[in-house]
């Protein structure tokens, strides 16, 4: 399995901008990485969102793609805990699951493996 050390800084920032478009929505998209470092996002056409749960196509993923894990949002202040359902979504699409929440802003995200335990990530390239 694929070790994952960082988080490209202008990636996350992308990520929480992103996430910031969305609200009161949640956001979902696939990750993925160059060596160690997750440097992309995705977003798949065919996405749903709602105030409760977005839905991806993976699918819709561009062959020859490799991704490494997803990123969502949570739209409530403070909610970083998967469910239930991510849970079943992180089963499923790599070991490594961004949720951030609002308000969007740079300690507003956890990293979790597939199993729901959090994992630390570093921020990489960052001048902040």
């Amino acid at each position: 399995m694929r070790k994952i050390m960082g988080i490209a800084g202008d990636t996350l920032d992308f990520i929480l901008e992103i996430c910031r478009s969305y609200h009161p929505q949640e956001f979902i998209g696939m990750l993925s990485a160059e060596g160690d470092v997750i440097t992309d996002v995705f977003i798949l056409p065919g996405m749903r969102s709602s105030d409760r749960s977005a839905i991806i196509r993976l699918d819709m993923m561009p062959l020859g793609v490799h991704y490494v894990g997803s990123v969502h949002s949570h739209p409530h202040p403070g909610a970083a805990k998967p469910s239930a359902q991510d849970l079943f979504v992180f089963g499923r699409t790599g070991n490594y699951h961004i949720i951030t929440y609002y308000p969007y802003e740079r300690d507003c995200w956890r990293c979790y493996n597939s199993k729901g335990e959090e994992v630390e990530l570093h921020i990489v390239g960052d001048e902040r």
